[in-house]
């Protein structure tokens, strides 16, 4: 388990209009290949101007993909900053990018 940011209620009581996407590892190559398929990511959206507020990891490897989300926070990105970044095919990393799709009902794999 793993997080960075706002939390989704957290993010409503500071008042943002919240926009959330997730990915479930179900739906990853990468974690099938690796029998690794329980978890999801969960992104939490400024909906307004779309910066990243937080990123929940749940699953393999979650310890080693937040510090993506981490740069994320600090760089103060927007979703669709990440959706544009290339993310290797197949990689556990790609959840985050189909869970920054997701904010705005795009996904690729799911």
């Amino acid at each position: 388990v793993a997080s960075v940011g706002l939390t989704e209620k957290a993010a409503r009581e500071a008042g943002y209009d919240v926009a959330v996407g997730r990915f479930p590892f179900t739906a990853s190559g990468k974690a099938r290949i690796l029998d690794q398929v329980d978890g999801l990511v969960k992104v939490v959206a400024d909906r307004e101007y779309d910066e990243v507020l937080g990123v929940h990891i749940i699953g393999a490897s979650a310890t080693e993909l937040i510090a993506e989300a981490g740069m994320m926070r600090q760089a103060e990105v927007t979703t669709e900053d990440v959706v544009r970044l290339m993310h290797p095919h197949p990689t556990l990393s790609e959840a985050i990018q189909e869970a920054m799709h997701d904010v705005h009902g795009t996904p690729v794999h799911f």
